[in-house]
């Protein structure tokens, strides 16, 4: 499945409803990452064929959404963005963690394996911790 344009009202529903409370809970069911970015911005062009590839890698296991800051100002705001991109990583319980800056295309698979997928393969040693 290829990355998922949305604006705040699809934001509120698949992700979190930040009008109901301010305590994070996530609304999906598969871990997400939200690149946060703009048309204009070279380094968020730059990383968009990885995160396109990493979502037709990891099909059914992660969603990959994509917000455009220029468009979803009141979204940005909500998550102090001032620099772009802005990855948001979501695992599926716990807190979502916020990173700055175009990632390569290895970091982010690590930091999916590690952190949004723990358990899920079959090597990972560390899913029983």
């Amino acid at each position: 499945m290829p990355t998922q344009q949305m604006n705040a009202s699809e934001f509120k529903s698949k992700v979190f409803d930040y009008d109901k409370g301010e305590e994070w809970e996530y609304a999906g069911t598969l871990p997400a990452i939200v690149d946060f970015y703009a048309d204009w911005c070279g380094p968020c062009k730059a990383i968009a064929p990885a995160l396109e590839e990493l979502s037709k890698e990891y099909e059914g296991r992660l969603v990959i959404y994509k917000i455009d800051t220029d468009k979803e100002t009141e979204l940005s705001g909500l998550f102090g963005i001032q620099s772009i991109p802005t990855l948001l990583f979501i695992p599926t319980s716990g807190a979502p963690m916020l990173q700055k800056g175009a990632l390569p295309k290895n970091v982010l698979q690590q930091v999916i394996e590690e952190k949004l997928l723990p358990g899920v393969t079959a090597d990972n040693k560390d899913q029983q911790e």
